[in-house]
């Protein structure tokens, strides 16, 4: 007998029939024996419905009471689950995230999991229950609800699996699993049977959407199971583990495209130590997250600053440039909100020669210019214009030989915009 944690995400429990269909498919795993311990989201775009109730009551709502509000958005779908175990005659029990023993750090909408007390979890399984608990919110000690951000609910889901030692971690989406890139747009992509907890926080951390980074930091860090299933099929879906006895039979695993890009330049830097220090100091202090850095001599003691934010960053980021190209006696700010970030990633880079130069010539190849680079051990990163992210995306994928079988209708149903 296993004992599995499954997280279903907002699109597996849409509406009532989908609801349903979810809890035939735990009531499966518990027939065949297994403990169950389920996760899930709020029910479609019930969080964005509920952010857009708020806008019609106040300008402004305290962090407290947002925390409040969108916490509701679970405790729905917790309760119509459990009912639809309890029609299907499965025992079932509706947890909240404080119910569950969800314990978090004292800050609104992105609080992080600090403790779980599991007391409660497990005598609920050794009462032949099946706990279904609240993604996304959890309690601080002084009995305040805190929500924990995008992605949330699979970061609840892996803590709790950790915190109960689980077999695996089930992540349900509407998706079969991690694609070589995203299907949606390469419809060739090949589904990947397993990926390294490295590989995938690379590629959720550059725009893949399939699991959050944080969910896959917990999963390393307690070198969990983790696997990502479709809802809607029965496929063994991806599984993300260790590097050990990883099939590894290409250097390169897969290719993402972050659209959330913006690139910022001051122009005409003195040549002096210290300037460098002051602009991303700066930056920091006013809470801009810094991801790619260039500096390119122009001569005469002068050199050009780059570096890339979040899109939603850029006029804070555009600010605080401009005043410290000031101070430093620059000549001005340069701002292009419409770049993408291209990426390929893999374990097995390190030990091959000619990795990036390949990636490179599959841009030259589709007159796509190159406007910044940044590498580490088992990631290449470009920055490129926005509007040919699509083409990036197809070339790149084409040059590597990641094709495989169509991906499932399911996979592709959703509309990207570029």
């Amino acid at each position: 007998m296993a004992l599995i944690v499954q997280k279903f995400g907002g699109t597996s429990v849409g509406d009532p029939e989908r609801i349903k269909h979810v809890a035939r498919r735990i009531a499966a795993v518990k027939a065949a024996g297994h403990q169950v311990v389920v996760v899930v989201s709020a029910m479609g775009h019930t969080t964005d419905e509920l952010i857009e109730l708020m806008g019609k009551v106040t300008d402004y709502a305290s962090p407290r009471e947002v925390d409040m509000l969108l916490s509701t958005g679970e405790q729905v779908s917790i309760a119509l689950v459990t009912m639809a175990l309890q029609a299907q005659g499965v025992p079932a029990l509706s947890m909240t995230g404080a119910q569950a023993g969800m314990r978090t750090e004292p800050v609104h909408s992105r609080a992080r999991i600090v403790d779980i007390h599991t007391d409660r979890l497990k005598q609920v399984l050794a009462d032949d229950y099946i706990p279904v608990v609240a993604g996304f919110q959890g309690v601080t000690y002084s009995g305040e609800i805190c929500t924990l951000g995008r992605g949330g609910s699979d970061t609840t889901a892996v803590a709790i699996a950790a915190a109960l030692r689980a077999d695996e971690c089930e992540i349900y989406t509407d998706v079969s699993g991690v694609y070589t890139t995203d299907p949606r747009v390469v419809t060739d992509a090949r589904l990947l049977t397993e990926i390294s907890y490295d590989e995938m926080l690379e590629l959720a951390s550059l725009g893949a959407q399939v699991l959050h980074p944080r969910s896959v930091e917990y999963a390393k860090q307690y070198r969990l199971n983790l696997r990502v299933r479709s809802t809607f099929n029965e496929g063994a879906g991806t599984l993300v583990k260790g590097v050990q006895d990883l099939e590894n039979q290409t250097p390169v695993r897969g290719v993402a495209a972050d659209l959330n890009q913006a690139k910022v330049a001051l122009m005409d830097v003195p040549d002096q130590p210290g300037v460098a220090a002051r602009l991303f100091s700066a930056l920091s202090e006013h809470g801009v997250n810094v991801d790619m850095i260039t500096q390119a001599v122009r001569g005469e003691q002068k050199n050009d600053i780059g570096f890339t934010v979040a899109k939603s960053e850029l006029d804070q980021a555009v600010q605080v440039t401009e005043e410290v190209g000031r101070q430093v006696g620059a000549s001005g700010v340069v701002q292009d909100p419409d770049v993408a970030k291209v990426s390929i990633v893999g374990s097995g880079m390190v030990n091959h020669a000619g990795i990036a130069a390949r990636m490179f010539q599959a841009l030259a190849d589709g007159n796509i210019n190159i406007q910044m680079i940044a590498t580490s051990e088992i990631k290449v990163s470009a920055i490129i214009s926005r509007n040919q992210a699509q083409q990036a995306l197809r070339l790149i994928h084409n040059a590597f030989h990641l094709a495989g079988a169509a991906p499932a209708v399911e996979a592709i149903s959703s509309e990207v915009k570029f």
